[in-house]
């Protein structure tokens, strides 16, 4: 399993529910990647995306507590012992983790690659993301030359974990 986030130089990621950037590339770098993959988030990530409707051709998995939710073409388990059961259905290295930030920082010691789009600013945020940098679990495998959309500088970096906790 693996997370995919774009993220502010103090690892922020939201602010009241939305994301802090909107950056054609890495909405695209994103896209590419989860393409026909398997994207796990929690409810109030699928409930951002427009409509309230999952991501078109991936398969769409929602953990909440609420036993009432129910969406169309999602599938939504209730307990991580539900996610990790569901989660043997598919190839690891087909599963992406998108959201929101408690999923982010529950799930990420089951990931085997943090994908994480550094951004070169700071913005008022109230959700953030463990910090990768300073996790001797984890090490920045690659990061790419600096990029640039509408004045905002970014990198796209691949961080590798030494250490990942098995799914049981």
């Amino acid at each position: 399993m693996k997370l995919i986030v774009a993220v502010a130089k103090n690892w922020a990621i939201g602010y009241q529910g939305d994301l802090l950037f909107n950056i054609h590339d890495d909405m695209a770098f994103f896209k590419n990647t989860t393409m026909n993959k398997v994207v796990v988030m929690g409810r109030k990530t699928l409930l951002s995306f427009p409509e309230g409707k999952p991501l078109k051709n991936r398969t769409n998995i929602v953990l909440t507590t609420d036993r009432d939710f129910n969406e169309e073409g999602c599938i939504v388990v209730n307990s991580f012992d539900e996610l990790f059961e569901e989660l043997k259905n598919y190839e690891d290295d087909d599963i992406f983790v998108i959201g929101g930030g408690k999923i982010y920082n529950d799930l990420y010691p089951y990931c085997s690659e943090a994908i994480i789009t550094k951004v070169d600013a700071i913005e008022n945020a109230d959700t953030f993301l463990h910090n990768f940098d300073s996790d001797e679990n984890w090490y920045l495998s690659y990061a790419s030359e600096i990029h640039e959309n509408n004045g905002l500088k970014f990198t796209f970096n691949t961080y590798k974990n030494k250490n990942i906790k098995q799914c049981e």
